[in-house]
């Protein structure tokens, strides 16, 4: 189960706000991306919950899994594959009385402690970061290498970089091979989502 999980969260796509964010997603998706985290902070359930339905049967089109961020009801509600949840979400344990017991749920941690806790709770996979400042979470809080190096020693969990990772940032995480990196506007806002993508997938490919 942990080869396949990990071959899924290789390039872990997160959504923005964008108008145009099907496509740009679909577009996404044909370049290489291997799962698609739906994430609206601001939406209303009902929207969130409808555009979850939608996300879903194209991730299906594509065979590969949506993650539904945060909310668990909307996850079970739009048969989502996966859930991720932050450290000031419902709990794991919380989450799985929502979800039930097979669906994988991902935390984000930024500390040993949080890594330690989120594996002895029961987390199928890590999202580590923000790796470098990023413009698409004004409070993110920046996680070291050393850190990280930390967390890859304390837990065996498959890890998902994320925060600021980009063409330039990509290379400084090379030593560390991560399962996967989790990229929003790296890929989503660049001219063309199809090509970013695929240039990341390769560049990853060369780390295994």
């Amino acid at each position: 189960m942990l080869g396949k999980l990990r071959d899924r969260l290789q390039l872990y796509l997160v959504t923005d706000d964008q108008e145009d964010l099907y496509q740009r997603t679909e577009a996404a998706i044909r370049g290489g991306v291997t799962c698609v985290q739906l994430r609206m902070k601001k939406a209303s359930s009902r929207q969130f919950l409808e555009t979850g339905k939608r996300f879903k049967e194209l991730c299906q089109k594509y065979q590969i899994p949506l993650v539904i961020n945060d909310r668990a009801d909307v996850a079970l509600l739009a048969q989502a594959d996966m859930l991720h949840i932050g450290q000031n979400d419902l709990s794991i344990q919380e989450a799985r009385q929502i979800v039930g017991l097979d669906m994988p749920i991902g935390v984000s941690v930024h500390s040993v402690e949080e890594a330690v806790q989120a594996k002895q709770d029961g987390a199928s996979y890590l999202g580590v970061g923000s790796m470098f400042p990023t413009s698409s979470k004004d409070d993110a809080t920046i996680v070291s290498i050393k850190t990280l190096s930390s967390i890859r020693e304390a837990v065996s969990l498959p890890i998902v970089l994320i925060g600021g990772i980009n063409q330039k940032t990509l290379p400084a995480l090379a030593p560390y091979i991560p399962d996967g990196v989790a990229i929003i506007s790296g890929i989503l806002s660049a001219p063309c989502p199809k090509s970013m993508a695929s240039y990341f997938k390769k560049e990853l490919e060369k780390l295994v």
